[in-house]
């Protein structure tokens, strides 16, 4: 590509970029933290598309010299299939993806971590809680910090090949390219028809029941599922609190 080929890439990667920061587009990506540092990638990126314009234009070539290169057969065309690496970038600004779902979910081990510690549960009942930091307290303090407290949490539905019932987060290290899943199982008064990738608000107790994950071996605790009942996915379907 020439250089104003190159600039025009630029631009529409830095567009590209400032239309996902800009909205709730950039969440299918990267972490929220991350949001100032995509937009300023954004602004140097079209920043710099300028400049590569106004330097070429500067420094354009004289009109007898293109001339004189065209007698002598020197005229130059880049191929046009380059303009092909366009189009990824076209995908970027007018589809959204997905989010990763039941289908990533189950066919990646679970990555629950030990916690450093477990902060004091909150006043009230039911408690909200991440659903990675119950998985934390249930796998690895055995439920010693929920006790009998009815718990809420929240995730997507997935399914195993014989038909438990998970709910699920994916949580992210750094952007979807590293996201993985943190699963509960599900037991007591559970739906009688789930839908993998629907998400569902879930209001239940510590039991001890657990069983392992079959791709890593991982601990997967359970829920005693009291309520049940279907929510809209969330601003920010990626669940972040496992490594802050």
């Amino acid at each position: 590509m020439n250089r104003q080929a190159q600039a025009a890439v630029l631009f529409l990667v830095g567009a590209a970029v400032l239309k996902a920061g800009s909205s709730d587009l950039y969440l299918r990506y990267v972490k929220a933290g991350l949001r100032p540092l995509l937009l300023g990638a954004g602004v140097v990126l079209i920043v710099t598309a300028a400049a590569t314009v106004w330097y070429e234009l500067r420094q354009g070539r004289a009109p007898e010299q293109d001339h004189d290169d065209e007698e002598h057969g020197h005229s130059h065309r880049e191929p046009r299939i380059a303009w092909l690496l366009v189009l990824p970038l076209l995908a970027l600004i007018l589809v959204a993806p997905p989010a990763l779902g039941s289908y990533s979910a189950m066919r990646t081990g679970t990555a629950l971590q030990a916690p450093f510690g477990y902060a004091a549960l909150p006043a009230g009942d039911p408690i909200p809680l991440s659903l990675v930091d119950y998985a934390g307290r249930a796998a690895y303090d055995h439920g010693r910090t929920l006790g009998d407290r009815q718990v809420k949490v929240t995730g997507f539905v997935a399914l195993d090949h014989d038909g438990t019932p998970y709910l699920v987060r994916m949580a992210l290290n750094c952007c979807a390219a590293d996201a993985q899943p943190v699963k509960i199982g599900l037991t007591g008064r559970i739906p009688p028809v789930l839908q993998p990738d629907s998400w569902l608000e879930v209001t239940g107790t510590y039991t001890s029941e657990r069983t392992k994950d079959p791709v890593n071996d991982g601990v997967i605790p359970f829920i005693k599922v009291g309520e049940a009942k279907p929510v809209a996915a969330p601003r920010d379907p990626y669940d972040e609190s496992w490594n802050n």
